[in-house]
Parts: C-alpha cells; sequence; structure tokens
C-alpha cells in the first residue's frame, strides 16, 4: 500500500509539473506570435508600453491559457503517461494488483486541482483580466470608428418601454428619445426629448427640449421644458456595441444583466446565458480529457509517444472546435444554452468512458 501511496504522489508531481511546463511553453509561444501580429495596431494607436504589458497581456494570457486549457491538459497527460508507458513504469503498477480505476486515483486528484484553479479563476479572476484587455482593445487595437447605436427599443419593466434613435457611447449622449409607460394596454404617459445624456457624477440622465404627455382617462396634459433630470433604470453600458463585453462581467453584473434581459427581450438572452453556463461547465474538460488522455497513452507502441501525442492533439482540437459548432447552434439554431455547453463534456465523457473499460488492464 506504500507503494501506491509513492506512485500517487510521483504520477501527481508529473502530472501536474508537465501542465505547468506545458502551459509555460504555449504562454511564450502565444506571446511571441501575438506580438508580432499587433505589434502594428500599437504603433499606429501610439499605445504605452505601460499599457500593454499591464492590461493587455496582463489580460491576454489569462484568457487564452483558460480557453486552451484542455488542449494544454490534454498533451500534458499524454505526454507524461505515454513516456511512463514508454519506459515500461505502468506495467508493474498494475501487475502489482493494482486495479486500472485504482491507477486514474492521483489523475483525478490532479485533474480535481486544474478544475478547482479553473472555476475560480473563471468566475472571479478572467472577468477582471478580460475587462482590462478588452477596453485595451477597443482604444489601441480595434478602436470602433461609428460608436453609434441606431434604433434601440428597451423595456425597462413590465409596464415601461424606450425608444431611442441613436446612442452616442463615446459622449454617452442619445438623440429622438421616448419613455412610454402602461397600465396593460392603457397608455398612462409619454416622454419624449430631442436629447438625453448621462450624468457620470450624479448617475442620473438629463432630458433636453422635452415633453411629457399624461393621459388620465379622457383627459391630457401636456408639459413642456428646456431641461430636467430623471432616473431610468438603464445606464450607458446597455448601449456598448462591443462583441466581447459580456465576457468581461464578473458573476453579479451578469446575473443582474441576465434578470433585466428577462423583461427587456432584447435578443440578448442566450449570448449572456451561454456566458454564464460556460464559466461552470468548461472547467469540466479537466476531467472528460484527463480521462481520454490516460486511456490512450497508458498502452506501449512502436514509435514511443509520438503516435499518442498526435492522437491527443488531434482529440483535443476537435473537442475545443466541438464546442465553438455547438455555441453557434445555440446563437443560431435555436439550441438551448445549457444543451449546448454540455454537450461536448457529455459527447468527450462517454467516449472517456469508451476508451478506459477499452483500456490496457
Amino acid at each position: 500500500m506504500l507503494g501506491i501511496k509513492l506512485i500517487d504522489w510521483y504520477i501527481i508531481k508529473k502530472y501536474l509539473g508537465t501542465f505547468l511546463f506545458t502551459m509555460m511553453i504555449f504562454t511564450v509561444v502565444m506571446i511571441i506570435f501575438d506580438i508580432s501580429e499587433k505589434l502594428d495596431d500599437f504603433l499606429k494607436h501610439q499605445a504605452p508600453l505601460s499599457k500593454i504589458i499591464f492590461e493587455y497581456y496582463a489580460g491576454f494570457i489569462p484568457f487564452y491559457l483558460n480557453f486552451l486549457s484542455p488542449l494544454i491538459n490534454f498533451i500534458a497527460v499524454i505526454f507524461f503517461t505515454a513516456k511512463m508507458a514508454n519506459q515500461t513504469e505502468i506495467v508493474p503498477i498494475l501487475s502489482s494488483g493494482a486495479s486500472f480505476t485504482r491507477f486514474l486515483y492521483p489523475y483525478f486528484i490532479s485533474s480535481s486541482i486544474i478544475f478547482i484553479i479553473t472555476l475560480v479563476f473563471n468566475l472571479f479572476i478572467i472577468p477582471n483580466t478580460n475587462r482590462l484587455k478588452n477596453d485595451f482593445e477597443n482604444i489601441y487595437v480595434n478602436p470602433k470608428s461609428e460608436n453609434t447605436k441606431l434604433k434601440t427599443h428597451m423595456q425597462l419593466d413590465k409596464n415601461s418601454y424606450v425608444y431611442i434613435e441613436n446612442f452616442d457611447n463615446n459622449q454617452k449622449v442619445g438623440y429622438k428619445f421616448s419613455l412610454e409607460k402602461f397600465d396593460g394596454d392603457v397608455l398612462l404617459s409619454k416622454i419624449m426629448s430631442d436629447q438625453i445624456a448621462w450624468d457620470s457624477v450624479k448617475h442620473i440622465w438629463k432630458l433636453k427640449n422635452y415633453s411629457i404627455r399624461t393621459v388620465n382617462g379622457l383627459k391630457e396634459n401636456m408639459l413642456i421644458g428646456a431641461e430636467k433630470d430623471t432616473v431610468l433604470d438603464m445606464r450607458p453600458k446597455d448601449f456598448e456595441i462591443h462583441d466581447n463585453i459580456y465576457s468581461a462581467m464578473n458573476m453579479r453584473e451578469l446575473g443582474d444583466r441576465i434578470e433585466k434581459e428577462k423583461i427587456r427581450g432584447t435578443g440578448l438572452m442566450v449570448n449572456l446565458l451561454l456566458e454564464k453556463y460556460k464559466r461552470f461547465v468548461y472547467p469540466l474538460s479537466a476531467f472528460v480529457l484527463t480521462l481520454m488522455g490516460v486511456s490512450l497513452s497508458s498502452r506501449k507502441v512502436r514509435g514511443g509517444i509520438g503516435l499518442p501525442l498526435g492522437i491527443g492533439i488531434f482529440l483535443s482540437f476537435a473537442y475545443i472546435l466541438f464546442i465553438q459548432f455547438s455555441t453557434m447552434f445555440a446563437l443560431k439554431g435555436g439550441l438551448p444554452p445549457i444543451v449546448a455547453v454540455f454537450i461536448p463534456n457529455v459527447i468527450f465523457g462517454a467516449i472517456g468512458i469508451y476508451l478506459v473499460i477499452k483500456a490496457p488492464k
């Protein structure tokens, strides 16, 4: 039993050590390729070196390491397991009376550690680092030449509806604004103004050249004024037009946005739910791909570790590609977001269980 415990620690250290080493290699390669691709943008938009290092790459590295963690994990597992098999280290373990399931025990511990770390990063750290990266990209890499959202319809609550002809995200100013309040199908009031501007100090909206029409049965009142402060359940970020804003929301912001979207119905619910579910489900890849990796690479084959490593890289890319396909089916094909997020893990998890059953005993 003592020998098995020593082997457990040996495998755990090999697993996590190879995983960290592979992650470092990927980090260096990604940074080199990204600098060669983005250097012209940095120079063109005169990005400060301090912002490139402490904002862009402080967000870039966690984002892509998190995205590629299934590939990195799979390669690490196959690499050191195939090496153990090639050096005939696995056969004595199984010959000593340990079952293949027992042999998987240290792999489960290691993948659990990676799962917990990845989950914590997804929920609490990655959104903040994404915000740094996104803010930098939206200014110095891919700034919007036209940062105006047109013809926005929004439901603030079950009785209030907003329309803005166009909203300038740079100035935080909207034009041709109207707010209608209903009681069922009966119009109670309608506010119209030429301009609505966000006051970032008082956190209120300022209406300019406004009119307020109030309906009370057959009676109507009209009030006209030059300027008026008002509080509305909307913020300038509701009109942001960048594609990457959801990944930079923390869990509280994401939850608030989902609750508001249930009322507003602006067509963004699928995007929001996909982002939420991915943060919880994506880390499960640590278990799924570890199961597949051990099963594929625990048999000694001619030619060393090249064949298992090649198969592993192919399957890990297939897993990542499958995630993208399921996401597109959710966005464009009507597939429920929770199903789209779980499908890759279910399918590849079933493949992993099959490979464990067929693995050498």
